[in-house]
């Protein structure tokens, strides 16, 4: 598995990204197993300002938000295992700040940022409840390898 990780806001740094991708990306390919987290992902971790144009060039949405996932399309002539998986953007105020809201680590709300945005280049999405739950459930087994608590839980559970 490749991981490039590209530091565009040095606010990042304290929080040893390439690190916390590593730990994320390891233990969501032992919950899942999938191959596809053979081939090359990219994160930028930036600021909400780049987050926030992205998020309007890609959603239509003119905010920052804590993730974005871009899964790559294919490319002619590429061998599959050389195909890309797709692409990461994690925005620091927005994460950080959430982070502060929930009363947990900037390093633990970033991990679980990291795992759902890979989750969303496998193919789940939380659109629907019934799929809600499914990404939801193996977001928390995902981050239990980590000894992270459920992201999902109302405070004081």
């Amino acid at each position: 598995m490749n991981i490039d990780i590209i530091i565009a806001d040095e606010a990042w740094e304290q929080l040893s990204p390439q690190a916390l991708a590593d730990r994320s990306f390891s233990a969501v390919r032992e919950e899942t197993g999938d191959p596809a987290l053979e081939r090359v992902v990219s994160a930028l971790f930036t600021s909400d300002a780049e987050v926030q144009a992205l998020n309007l060039e890609h959603r239509g949405k003119d905010k920052p938000t804590n993730v974005l996932s871009f899964p790559s399309d294919e490319i002619p002539g590429l061998p599959e295992e050389h195909q890309p998986l797709g692409d990461l953007a994690l925005a620091y105020e927005t994460c950080a700040h959430e982070a502060e809201e929930k009363g947990i680590t900037a390093e633990a709300h970033t991990t679980h940022l990291i795992v759902h945005g890979l989750l969303h280049l496998l193919g789940y999405d939380h659109i629907s409840e019934d799929e809600a739950e499914i990404m939801e459930d193996l977001e928390r087994r995902i981050l239990a390898r980590l000894g992270i608590g459920d992201p999902y839980a109302e405070p004081g559970q």
